[in-house]
């Protein structure tokens, strides 16, 4: 492909309902410098990752890869109000911002820019994840995720990829003959009747905690999900 044609390169720096898709160790930088040397811009999306979720603001610092720009959502107002924005690399911002004089400083607009009720929800989500030292917390028990997640692998041969980054996990079940799909349910139904909820995409439990999660409930969900693939 003639990378003339190529105006930009979107990724999830950890693609998230596609099944916890962690990349593979020195993609993003790769792709960074293929991208800047032909001048693409690389965007990431952190509607999943960003806010704390890999143990720091965004993934581009978690992963030490800085694109052009970010989109996210989500967990800048805890999910409690709607809200998203992107973020700019100053060489964009400069780059709009040619033009005549009289001409807004960055042209840019959402349909819903800068609703206050979301802005007020945001505002203070991004108060608590300060005063509470959350990102912290995240990075310090990440590692204890990690472990506990992976030792699901000995509830039995049904399991068949653990993956992990961050507080995010993914547990895939081997799919039975025929039925793709219906173990994974199986799995999650089979939590969410013992007070535990995971989501069931494909063949694969899609985990993704609240950042407030200790050792004990990490315990209980990991001890959850084992004892729904003994039943299988």
């Amino acid at each position: 492909m003639d990378p003339s044609t190529v105006a930009a390169v979107i990724v999830e720096p950890v693609a998230g309902a596609g099944g916890v898709l962690p990349p593979p160790k020195g993609y993003l930088k790769r792709l960074r410098e293929i991208t800047r040397k032909h001048g693409i811009l690389l965007i990431f999306d952190e509607v999943v990752t960003a806010f704390g979720r890999l143990g720091a603001p965004f993934a581009a610092q978690a992963l030490g890869v800085t694109p052009d720009l970010i989109t996210y959502a989500k967990g800048m107002s805890n999910g409690a109000v709607p809200m998203g924005g992107v973020l700019v690399h100053h060489h964009v911002h400069e780059a709009m911002s040619q033009g005549p004089e009289a001409t807004v400083e960055l042209a840019h607009g959402y349909t819903y820019s800068g609703h206050p009720l979301a802005c007020a929800a945001a505002i203070a989500t991004l108060d608590v994840y300060q005063e509470k030292g959350i990102f912290e917390k995240v990075a310090r028990i990440a590692g204890t995720w990690e472990a506990v997640i992976h030792d699901i692998r000995g509830a039995g041969g049904a399991v068949r990829d653990i993956r992990n980054l961050g507080l995010l996990g993914a547990v895939e079940i081997e799919a039975a003959p025929n039925a793709p799909g219906q173990r994974a349910r199986a799995v999650a139904n089979h939590c969410f009747e013992n007070g535990i909820f995971v989501r069931a995409v494909g063949d694969t439990l899609i985990l993704s905690p609240p950042l407030i999660i200790n050792e004990e409930q990490i315990g209980q969900i990991a001890d959850g999900i084992k004892s729904g693939i003994r039943t299988l």
